[in-house]
């Protein structure tokens, strides 16, 4: 694995963990609340970003990042079996197909050429597209969550301690270089 995709690889890592650490302290009930109208619930955020990393990353190289299997749409919609076990669990499956086609990439793979929506992408861009779409959404997560939850725990610096908190508060995996 290159550099590149190995820093790309901790980077997911870490956005997951802080989402699934968010997430590990809500009710079902804060998990399903809209904290506003028009604003995504943290269960439409999973759902729509589990169909995006399962149809991106699976077949990487091989087919257009849309699959025609994707319904986009109905990633914005609760339905009847949209249960928090059935949405963390396609959560997951999203996640372990990025993983496996990140720990599959070689270096030649970066200069390849990849589809995402009928539109042209080097590897290594769409790897960067990808992070940053994971990380916005993450983003939200987080928001959400402490919106929800004022009293949670920091996931990161919390206000005031900058001075404090200095050098990775973001603990390397044990295979990372």
């Amino acid at each position: 694995m290159s550099d590149v995709v190995s820093d790309i690889t901790v980077e997911f890592r870490k956005h997951k963990g802080l989402a699934d650490k968010a997430m590990s302290g809500l009710l079902d009930d804060d998990f399903f609340r809209l904290p506003a109208e028009h604003v995504n619930s943290i269960a439409l955020i999973v759902k729509h970003l589990a169909g995006n990393l399962a149809s991106r990353w699976a077949e990487f190289l091989t087919t257009d990042g849309e699959k025609p299997t994707r319904d986009r749409d109905s990633e914005f919609v609760i339905g009847q079996d949209d249960t928090r076990s059935n949405l963390m669990a396609a959560w997951e499956r999203g996640w372990s197909i990025l993983f496996a086609t990140l720990a599959g990439l070689k270096d030649d793979d970066l200069e390849k050429s990849v589809t995402i929506r009928g539109e042209p992408h080097r590897v290594q861009q769409a790897l960067i597209r990808g992070l940053n779409h994971a990380a916005y959404h993450v983003g939200q997560i987080l928001y959400i969550a402490r919106l929800l939850k004022p009293d949670a725990e920091y996931l990161t610096v919390p206000p005031g301690q900058s001075r404090a908190v200095r050098g990775g508060y973001f603990s390397k995996p044990a295979t990372g270089r």
